[in-house]
């Protein structure tokens, strides 16, 4: 059975770093290029840092301290990637149907100031593993 969505497109690969000034570094020796700050989440604890090559983008996160939503997981996964994101101009209408279609969501919409305030929301799959919804930024009008 197939899910039906909506324009839903790959915006990233999550990978999980422990350090991650030293993980920027290794992936520019691979020849990534940063393409954001190294930005602080206050509401995750983590840093987050977009890097890209080859028309492939990667979010390396690293837990802030120990309450981190991330910390557990290093632990058991170390460095590597964990989830996909994918982008949707139909948040809340795909957030429904992946529900329906056994997705677990593990936490509730909320901003990320890493990607300009726009809401995500992470899902378990139990054939699959971790999800990232990430809502389509809106272009004002006025810009």
């Amino acid at each position: 059975m197939r899910i039906t969505m909506l324009h839903l497109t790959i915006h990233h690969i999550g990978y999980l770093v422990k350090k991650i000034n030293k993980a920027v570094n290794e992936f520019e020796r691979l020849g990534y290029s940063a393409v954001s700050d190294i930005i602080y989440d206050d509401f995750r604890k983590i840093h987050i840092c977009f890097m890209e090559k080859d028309g492939y983008r990667i979010e390396l996160v690293s837990p802030a301290d120990s309450a981190s939503v991330v910390a557990g997981l290093l632990k058991k996964y170390k460095n590597s990637p964990y989830h996909i994101c994918y982008e949707t101009p139909a948040f809340d209408a795909d957030l429904k149907s992946l529900a329906e279609e056994g997705f677990t969501a593990i936490d509730t919409p909320t901003p990320a100031p890493a990607l300009s305030g726009r809401r995500v929301v992470f899902l378990m799959n139990r054939f699959l593993g971790m999800i990232e919804l990430l809502e389509t930024a809106t272009v004002s009008k006025n810009q």
